[in-house]
This record gives C-alpha cells, sequence and structure tokens, in this order.
C-alpha cells in the first residue's frame, strides 16, 4: 500500500475510534433514480414491487441509485452506487436491505474490499448508507467519521462495498444476520450493471469491533450459503471480535465504560431472532430497555456504570442461565459453533481492557480489551486451526484496549489482504496461538 495511503489509513482510524469512545443473481426490474439526501422517510429503503421477495434469489437487485459519496452531510467528488437487494434474516425468512458501491478511481474492478462498519446502532437511520446519503445524526457519528476508511482504500485500487450490516430493523449483534447481509451485498455489487464488478472481482473482507462480527460471520457463512462468493474471497481480516456474547456480557458486567452494551446485544438480538426478554426485566431494566430500542453505542458509552444484568433482571432471574430465552439467544450467536471459514483470515485481539475501566480479570473468562475476551478470540482462532484452516495469522496486543488496538491493526490488516490479492501464500500462527476459553454453548440453569 503507498506510503501516503497508510498515513491516511491511521488517521482515518484514530478519527473513527475518537467518534466511537466519545460517552456521549439475476436482476429484478427496478427504476434508477438519482438523490443526494437519506431521511427517515426515504422510499429507497422500501421493496414495493408486486412479486413477493420470495420469489427473488438473494443477492438480487431490487433498486438502483446513484449519488455523490457525502462525507458529515457534505457531497465530495467521489461516486457512489446504492443498491437495494433481497437477503435473508436471521430467521430464515427473504428480506431487504441497502448496500453501498464506492468505486476506485484508479482501480480497474478486478479487486474490491468488502468494508464491515462498526456503526452498533440499534436505529436503522445511523446505517452507512444513510451517511453516505448525506444523513448527519448523532448515532450516524461513526459512520460518518469512519467514512475516511475510504481514501486510502480507494487510493489503493479498492472498489468498496459497503454493507448496511444490521438489516432495516438494526439488529445490533446477530452475527447470523450480519453475515448473510453482507454476502448477499457482494452478491448484488457482482450483479449489478452500474456497479462495474462482476463475477471475475476478487473481494477481500474488512472490519473492525462490530464490522468484525460481520466479517467473520460472513467468512463462517460464505461456503454453505454463498459458495460462489467464497469462490471470489482471498481472505477476510478482522480485529475486536465478538465471540461468544455470554462471556463477553459477564466479562463487561459492573464495569465503567462498556456496560451499556448488555442491553444494546439483549435487544438486537432478540429482535433478530423474534425473541421476548421484556418478561423477565425488573421495572429498571424495562426503563433501560425502553431507552435503548433505538440508541446508538454514543448513547450507551458511559452512561451506565456499574450496570450489571442483576440491576436489570427480576430477582428470580438473577441467574441470565435460568432464563430459556437468553440462552437461546446467545447460543444462536455463539460463533465458537457456526462453520469454520476456508479462506485465509488475519484477526487480532487487544488484551489491556483495565484502560478502558473493565475488571481486567474476569474468573473463568480472563481479560480483554475492555469489551472482547481475548481467551475467546484465541480459542476461536485455535479452533479454526484444528477444524482444517491452517491459514490463521493471530496478533494479540497486551497492552493494548479495544479503541487503541486499530492504530496498529488497521495498516497490517490492509497490508495483508493487499498480500492475498497479490497471491502471496497466506502466514500462519497455528501451534503457536496460546490456549483460550471453551465456547461451548450456555446450559439452562436447573429450575428448582
Amino acid at each position: 500500500m503507498p506510503r501516503n495511503a497508510a498515513r491516511l489509513l491511521v488517521t482515518a482510524v484514530v478519527v473513527a475510534m475518537a467518534a466511537t469512545a466519545a460517552p456521549a443473481a439475476t436482476a429484478a426490474p427496478s427504476t434508477a433514480t438519482a438523490t443526494d439526501t437519506a431521511t427517515a422517510s426515504d422510499p429507497f429503503y422500501a421493496y414495493t414491487g408486486s412479486e413477493p421477495l420470495s420469489s427473488f434469489a438473494p443477492g438480487t437487485v431490487l433498486k438502483t441509485r446513484t449519488l455523490k459519496y457525502h462525507l458529515v452531510g457534505l457531497p465530495t467528488p467521489l461516486k457512489a452506487i446504492q443498491l437495494l437487494y433481497r437477503t435473508t434474516d436471521a430467521q430464515g425468512r427473504p428480506s431487504a436491505n441497502v448496500t453501498t458501491v464506492v468505486p476506485s478511481p484508479t482501480g480497474g474492478h478486478d479487486k474490491a474490499v468488502s468494508y464491515q462498519s462498526f456503526y452498533d446502532s440499534l436505529d436503522p437511520e445511523d446505517g452507512p448508507s444513510r451517511a453516505i446519503a448525506g444523513n448527519v445524526s448523532l448515532g450516524g457519528a461513526i459512520a460518518n467519521a469512519e467514512s475516511v476508511f475510504v481514501v486510502p482504500l480507494l487510493l489503493a485500487g479498492y472498489d468498496l462495498v459497503i454493507p448496511d450490516t444490521e438489516g432495516q430493523s438494526a439488529d445490533f449483534a446477530a452475527g447470523p444476520e450480519y453475515g448473510t447481509n453482507t454476502l448477499d451485498s457482494i452478491r448484488a455489487a457482482t450483479a449489478s450493471a452500474e456497479t462495474g464488478l462482476d463475477s471475475d472481482t476478487r473481494f477481500g473482507l474488512l472490519g473492525y469491533s462490530g464490522g468484525a462480527i460481520a466479517t467473520n460471520w460472513a467468512a463462517a457463512l460464505a461456503p454453505d450459503y454463498a459458495p460462489e462468493v467464497n469462490r471470489k474471497l482471498v481472505g477476510f481480516a478482522e480485529g475486536g471480535l465478538l465471540v461468544d456474547p455470554a462471556h463477553n456480557l459477564r466479562y463487561v458486567d459492573g464495569s465503567v465504560v462498556w456496560t451499556g452494551v448488555i442491553p444494546m446485544a439483549l435487544i438486537g438480538v432478540s429482535r433478530s431472532f423474534g425473541i421476548d426478554l421484556k418478561p423477565y426485566l425488573n421495572s429498571y431494566g424495562a426503563e433501560v430497555y425502553q431507552k435503548l430500542e433505538k440508541g446508538s453505542i454514543v448513547d450507551a458509552l458511559g452512561r451506565y456504570p456499574g450496570l450489571t444484568w442483576k440491576k436489570m433482571a427480576k430477582p428470580q432471574y438473577a441467574d441470565p442461565n435460568s432464563v430459556p430465552a437468553f440462552v437461546e439467544a446467545v447460543n444462536k450467536v455463539n460463533l465458537g459453533s457456526a462453520p469454520t471459514p476456508t479462506v485465509p483470515g488475519f484477526i487480532a485481539q487487544g488484551n489491556g481492557g483495565v484502560w478502558e475501566g473493565t475488571f481486567s480479570n474476569r474468573p473463568g473468562i480472563g481479560t480483554g480489551d475492555g469489551v472482547m475476551v481475548a481467551g475467546d478470540v484465541r480459542a476461536l482462532a485455535r479452533q479454526y486451526c484444528s477444524t482444517g484452516n491452517g491459514s490463521i495469522a493471530y496478533r494479540q496486543f497486551d497492552l493494548l484496549s479495544h479503541v487503541g488496538v486499530p492504530v496498529v491493526w488497521a495498516p497490517a490488516a490492509v497490508g495483508w489482504l493487499g498480500d492475498r490479492f497479490a497471491g502471496r501464500t497466506a502466514p500462519s500462527d497455528c501451534g503457536r496461538i496460546p490456549a483460550g476459553n471453551s465456547l461451548a454453548p450456555e446450559v439452562p440453569a436447573p429450575t428448582s
């Protein structure tokens, strides 16, 4: 990657993560339109065709529009092509979602990066497609700040595909849905005649934090869900990964900064799978739940210091595993139970979470970066090695927190992807990754 592009990437990481940390197929018939704004009532996001969505294959393009790429509401010279496409939700039902394709001014459409944003929100209005179309909101600050990632990637000749990974109901932390949304986004991008991408375009997957959830689930689901996409993938690069949500909820329980992700994850996962957790909450838990139903990470970080599951639950449900719906939900999104990706992977994880106000060591869970559990990520990497993927590179940064890691991860991840596009043999840390945690599914607590 050119040196100036690397510098821009580091700058992008700092800006985007600073925003995060502040508490505060054949195409279906369609009509092309153009607009420079996205509002709550934007009709582009609604599928209004006469045929049921189930009649279209996943990845089918339903609508197309071309607009200027916006940064904090201001149009730039970059062109963005947005696609409404058919995908599949976490319950296996057909759904519609939006992705954005940004062609590189220097590339030849032969290589593309599917960039999964860490916009982390329960409000559909905060998705990256909205920010790219010109929408400006507090919850969308992440997607707006993160937009500067496009500069170094585009300068390096990569076309970008940026899906709204959480779908149109913003199902935060619902990994399987993130994965299908991402894979069908690639299908749509290569099916559209407007993007310049086609069946010969090779793809790399890239994402951090919430973007890593989508990146890993897409890589894991691709061989069975989208084998033709899997054949185009050169690899996946990710950092700050959520592996076993039950462990993460215990890890951040009672901490200072990240406790707001507890209700956010509960809302997003239960929403995705149609699971109702509200009957198990006390009045305070119900109040927090209601406040965050359309909240973003900006609304949650640092707003609920010391929050625990126990403070939110009715007394008889003080142990979350006494709630069958909770056990069902977290087991559905445990990456340890998902298939092993068949393409090379670069996985990075911080282990300096004490700097972000999270207890440095939880019994049975260990340490992490403040929100993600390092032992879980090591265990997943080792699992991939032991189940046949010998091309896993792993890096653990013991002195860096979740916010600090991207500054060193991002240039390394883009460089790693560049080597995969160049056809160089993927490095492997298999056999050298320290032991991690058990990723076994949660077991319901015995009832009295």
